[in-house]
């Protein structure tokens, strides 16, 4: 028997035991919602809470459950991790086939070990596909009849952009420009890098989001930190942890803001005018902290990681102190949930499903520190006035079957040409598409020719 194998089934039999012995939450998960969650005290153990969904993936004929008068069908199937999603102005739908680049670093130590196997556990354990497959629905009956390697080559690709003819995709490492024509189906022209982004052999939070400002100026770019709770020490996390803003004419890029763990989604509130991003907290002080959040994202605003969270709660852990640092933090907006791993963001301004209209749909892609399960569902927040106006809605659930394995895991959310929402789910290797049910194809949208 080899030692790799005794490695492995120890490992195996630590995730276990940590899952059998943890603790159920007393607290509902809806209380960690909202502008004004339930912060309880923190609990820090020796072993964090460990509460897997093991990956399964769809078995034959199922698919998630979509709110009361919507249906929901596969856009597109047999994909490879698919996790981001860009809609062209055309109507062609980008999606990043993407994983966790390999960061040695990361997996060093017992608790090392244990996370690898827990993301092993949980549906990302292949190497990257490292390409944006291009989807395209000819005659609009919600299905992609063509699908074609439109970039391939990539270092885990993330977030995309189109500004003018040109498109913006952010790897791992760097952003990368691309010339686009419109209703290419392949871009083969080498890539122009913009601009080098933290990544190294540690690059804890790999994912990298990009998105331009309404008038394609500004390019807005997502780093992830390089741990949970600067246990790595303050040194690693240099450029990380924040929203970078980067001048397009200028060639230079400059903190936007900062102190946000790991912000992945982002979206502009049309009737505000303001960027707004969903954020994943820190882990493994409880059931019951910290959630996640979705704020709108202010300039040169601190919004506390690592010495606090959701504002100015202290986080002890976190050596040395910053006092006057944690004084100037920043209260988030809304509370997703704790441990709800959200992360797709887009804001609904179609007219097909006027009951989201103006509101924000949010894909969770689901917990592993906590007991029960949280996340794992695409949710709506409704908006007024420019601000979050009421509870969550569920929009797409049944990810989880009743013995607590992962069907599925949404990831990141868009909104289609027709108005329909598109749902990018990186273990059924799907993509879902939400729509009415009495939508007919008698009058489908303008599409791209054959």
């Amino acid at each position: 028997m080899s030692t790799r194998f005794l490695r492995c089934m120890a490992s195996s039999a630590l995730i276990l035991t940590l899952t059998g012995c943890a603790q159920s939450s007393k607290h509902s998960i809806l209380d960690s919602y909202g502008a004004n969650p339930n912060l309880p005290e923190p609990k820090a153990n020796l072993f964090p809470t460990v509460n897997i969904a093991p990956a399964q993936g769809w078995p034959e004929g199922m698919m998630p459950t979509a709110a009361a008068h919507l249906k929901v069908q596969a856009f597109a199937a047999d994909l490879q991790h698919p996790r981001w999603l860009y809609v062209l102005p055309n109507g062609d739908v980008l999606v990043a086939e993407t994983d966790a680049p390999p960061k040695p670093d990361d997996t060093k130590g017992i608790k090392g070990k244990i996370m690898k196997l827990v993301m092993n556990r949980a549906g990302s354990s292949h190497p990257s596909a490292n390409r944006i497959s291009l989807l395209r629905d000819r005659n609009g009956d919600g299905i992609a009849e063509q699908k074609t390697i439109f970039i391939n080559h990539l270092n885990s690709p993330f977030g995309m952009s189109l500004v003018g003819n040109m498109l913006y995709v952010a790897n791992t490492d760097a952003l990368l420009r691309f010339p686009y024509e419109q209703d290419a189906t392949q871009i083969t022209a080498s890539a122009t890098k913009v601009l080098d982004l933290p990544s190294g052999p540690l690059n804890h939070h790999w994912t990298k989001n990009v998105i331009a400002n309404p008038t394609g100026t500004q390019l807005y770019i997502t780093v992830g930190s390089n741990s949970n709770a600067a246990e790595n020490g303050l040194d690693k996390e240099t450029g990380r942890a924040l929203i970078l803003q980067y001048d397009i004419a200028r060639g230079t890029a400059q903190p936007f803001a900062t102190g946000l763990r790991n912000p992945n989604g982002m979206a502009w509130q049309t009737q505000s005018g303001a960027l707004w991003t969903v954020v994943n907290e820190r882990d493994e002080i409880g059931n019951d902290l910290v959630p996640d959040y979705l704020t709108s994202v202010k300039e040169g605003a601190f919004y506390g990681w690592p010495y606090s969270y959701y504002g100015q709660h202290v986080d002890t852990r976190v050596k040395p102190q910053y006092p006057e640092k944690v004084a100037s933090a920043v209260k988030p907006d809304y509370a997703l949930g704790n441990h709800t791993a959200s992360l797709g963001l887009a804001f609904y301004h179609a007219k097909l499903m006027p009951q989201y209209h103006g509101g924000a749909l949010i894909g969770q892609h689901g917990s592993w520190n906590r007991k029960p399960h949280s996340g794992y569902k695409v949710i709506f927040i409704p908006f007024q006035h420019g601000q979050p106006a009421g509870p969550p809605q569920d929009v797409l659930t049944g990810f989880l079957s009743e013995s607590g394995k992962a069907f599925g895991r949404p990831v990141g959310v868009a909104v289609d040409i027709s108005g329909a929402i598109l749902v990018a789910d990186d273990v059924g290797n799907k993509i879902w598409r939400v729509s009415p049910i009495d939508l007919t194809p008698q009058n489908p949208p303008s599409l791209v020719k054959p």
